[in-house]
């Protein structure tokens, strides 16, 4: 027997089927006999009823059909759905795509036999057709890496060889594409779900739980934060172009670095390193793009990540004014620094000791908590710990009672953000391991080097004529609120910004962004007198 007569003669037997007049079922779709065109009776599918027959096509070349499925697999066209549009089109048929669950992927929703389905789906059959009732209908299966699709067309003239061709090819397309996307998907959820370890990684070492960071990384980054110390780095771009930055950032870290998309500034990428070859690596990166800045903090221990990069947001604003678009932390004169630091110790230890009842990993997480939500927004500063804003403000509001202080009032921020960041020095061991002798706020603002410091601060401000250094104590005594403070000096509260965004390139500080700058210039307020110091309950 003959191959072709035996491929026939082992079809699945012809079923009858109410309502339908012929009914046949097979493992593949014929392909063209010999002696016999691929496109005989294309006159038909296409409209023409002249008769003529078209010229055959040179050898080597596509028929137009062909050269317009394969556009469907250009990088620009990969969609299913148009696919599917477009067979309906070329064949003069409804066609619909369906999952092995039944649900519509694209096309028209049909009637379909369940148990014919079933058997393409199960893979029994490859393909199948019937007609009755004026329609002619063809079903072939379609693989997929998850689950088995059913591509069925239904038209009302029956299937000539050419229609059976372009079916039979456009369900091979489908199958490259939904193969394709599943591949596609896949990666993305893989690159998805690094990209969320990494940011585990930087909301651990936010709350200072280095630990734990450690061991999450060690995992798919072995030895990248087996050093004590590292840099922070924030690069800067439109928001539009993040996703972009993100991998230039990892290719030219070489992945020796941990490289985070900010999740509280939209056009942010945190860079967490170890290795001192990264700055320069990430300067070649923002030579080589416009609008692309660069901000960098000093060497810290990875538990005061926080604090690096509060430092490295503070270097990115100076950044943006430089002509080569990078700037590092500049490591100035810090008030606690010119603090005895026996003193200090004991002032801090009596402050913050309201919290030390509290469970080591309970305390922990509320310090860490406030640190940050004075340095940032409630907002952002949930994003970056990954936890709701109201689980910020009960947190600090539940170290508020505990200090007995009211951080609506700037000077009490100030001088707890003081407390909290000298803590974390003696964690260090920067500032000595035991607290000294106890000491009240007032003699650590009298020593002579800290009215020093704060009498050349403020200063600076002394020689502008719109009096900005009254306009800025009346904001800070306000709480920051402009209104109010527009309120007390009979101005615009417009002025009263236009003042205080001026004063920011003097004292070479932030002033309308909360935060470390902020709180340096409240403690020079207070140890020159021209604020209240604020009442805690330790100090």
């Amino acid at each position: 027997m003959p191959p072709a007569r035996a491929r026939a003669a082992a079809a699945v037997p012809v079923r009858r089927r109410a309502g339908m007049s012929r009914a046949r079922e097979w493992g593949n779709v014929p392909q063209p006999g010999p002696g016999r065109r691929a496109d005989e009776g294309k006159a038909e599918v296409t409209g023409r009823n002249d008769g003529k027959r078209r010229p055959p096509t040179a050898a080597g070349e596509h028929p137009a059909w062909a050269r317009e499925l394969l556009d469907h697999l250009r990088p620009g066209g990969r969609d299913v759905r148009r696919v599917v549009d477009w067979l309906a089109g070329a064949a003069h048929a409804e066609v619909s795509l369906q999952d092995d669950a039944g649900t519509l992927l694209a096309g028209t929703r049909l009637p379909l036999d369940e148990s014919l389905v079933a058997g393409l789906r199960s893979g029994r059959i490859a393909s199948a057709a019937w007609e009755g009732e004026g329609h002619h209908l063809r079903l072939v299966r379609v693989g997929h890496p998850a689950r088995a699709c059913v591509l069925a067309v239904s038209r009302e003239a029956p299937f000539d060889r050419h229609t059976a061709d372009v079916v039979t090819h456009t369900a091979q397309v489908i199958e490259l594409l939904l193969s394709a996307h599943e591949t596609a998907a896949a990666g993305h959820r893989l690159r998805r779900a690094t990209a969320d370890l990494r940011l585990a990684i930087l909301q651990l070492l936010m709350v200072e739980d280095t630990v734990a960071a450690r061991r999450v990384a060690a995992g798919l980054w072995p030895g990248l934060l087996d050093a004590d110390t590292a840099c922070v780095y924030v690069v800067e771009s439109t928001p539009g172009r993040r996703e972009q930055l993100l991998e230039d950032c990892l290719d030219t870290t070489r992945e020796e670095a941990l490289v985070v998309r900010c999740p509280a500034m939209d056009g942010h990428v945190i860079v967490v390193s170890p290795r001192e070859a990264t700055a320069d690596h990430l300067r070649s990166l923002v030579e080589r793009h416009p609008d692309t800045y660069l901000g960098g903090s000093v060497w810290q221990s990875l538990a005061r990540t926080a604090t690096a990069y509060g430092q490295a947001v503070s270097a990115l604003a100076v950044a943006r004014f430089r002509a080569d678009k990078t700037a590092v932390y500049a490591e100035r004169t810090h008030p606690e620094r010119l603090m005895d630091p026996a003193a200090l110790r004991g002032w801090t230890a009596m402050v913050l000791r309201p919290l030390d009842a509290l469970p080591h990993h309970t305390r922990a997480e509320l310090l860490a908590t406030t640190r940050l939500g004075l340095e940032f927004t409630a907002v952002n500063s949930a994003k970056i710990l990954g936890v709701s804003r109201n689980t910020v403000r009960a947190r600090m509001e539940r170290v508020e009672t505990m200090l007995g202080v009211d951080f609506g009032d700037v000077t009490a921020r100030a001088v707890v953000h003081l407390a909290l960041h000298t803590q974390i020095n003696l964690l260090d061991g920067r500032a000595g391991t035991a607290p000294g002798a106890p000491a009240r706020l007032a003699d650590l603002l009298a020593g002579p080097a800290v009215g020093a410091w704060a009498r050349e601060l403020l200063g600076r401000l002394d020689g502008d004529p719109r009096n900005v250094r009254r306009t800025v104590r009346t904001w800070i005594a306000a709480g920051g609120n402009a209104e109010r403070a527009a309120q007390s000096l009979g101005v615009h509260p417009q002025t009263v910004r236009e003042h205080v965004r001026g004063a920011e390139p003097v004292l070479e500080r932030q002033l309308l962004a909360a935060g470390t700058d902020l709180y340096e210039v409240v403690l020079a307020h207070l140890a020159v007198g021209d604020l209240e110091q604020p009442l805690l309950a330790g100090g």
